[in-house]
């Protein structure tokens, strides 16, 4: 089994899809992805994706390649929170935050969190930001536990599809023990 850290360094480097500007972030995304799967394959909690406007495309992209049928993984709970709360958006009290969480806890009783991606300051960005465990890759914004990027970088689209990719070979590579994930 491999060291995570070494194993992303490696994986980063080898895969021609990834950026190497990756490497450079690594500190960033590590300790982010390591709480991350520790919640999903140790907690069997949930995942609730939520992105801003107009990264909608690539919550569609998440949720039609996280569990494709090609992958000899099993399929995973990775769920689009907008259908689940349609009213997502139109947050505006902590009573709205409460009845939600409450809700969600009756939902999913192994817990989920959320995975965000998007601008910080969105209205779909307050629940995820308050609650514990989130999965933020944030533009513009440098908030402790998170990913950040920038908005106005012109390869921002092309950066997304690469941490989906480095994050899904994780996904896989911890499943199936190739590595185990810092605690």
């Amino acid at each position: 089994m491999q060291e995570f850290t070494n194993w992303t360094v490696k994986t980063i480097r080898d895969d021609r899809f990834i950026g190497s500007w990756m490497e450079e972030r690594k500190f960033d995304w590590i300790p982010l992805v390591a709480k991350t799967l520790t919640n999903i394959i140790d907690g069997g909690k949930t995942v609730l994706i939520v992105t801003d406007e107009p990264r909608e495309w690539f919550l569609k992209y998440i949720l039609s390649n996280i569990n494709k049928d090609t992958s000899s993984r099993p399929l995973l709970p990775f769920f689009d929170f907008t259908c689940i709360a349609h009213s997502f958006s139109d947050i505006s009290y902590e009573t709205d935050i409460e009845h939600i969480k409450d809700m969600l806890d009756i939902s999913y009783p192994n817990g989920y969190i959320f995975w965000y991606i998007g601008k910080s300051h969105s209205k779909k960005a307050i629940l995820p930001k308050v609650s514990n465990n989130s999965f933020l890759w944030l533009l513009d914004e440098n908030m402790t536990n998170s990913f950040s990027l920038k908005s106005n970088d012109e390869t921002l689209d092309f950066k997304l599809l690469q941490l989906y990719r480095l994050f899904n070979k994780t996904l896989d590579a911890t499943l199936f023990a190739q590595i185990e994930v810092d605690k």
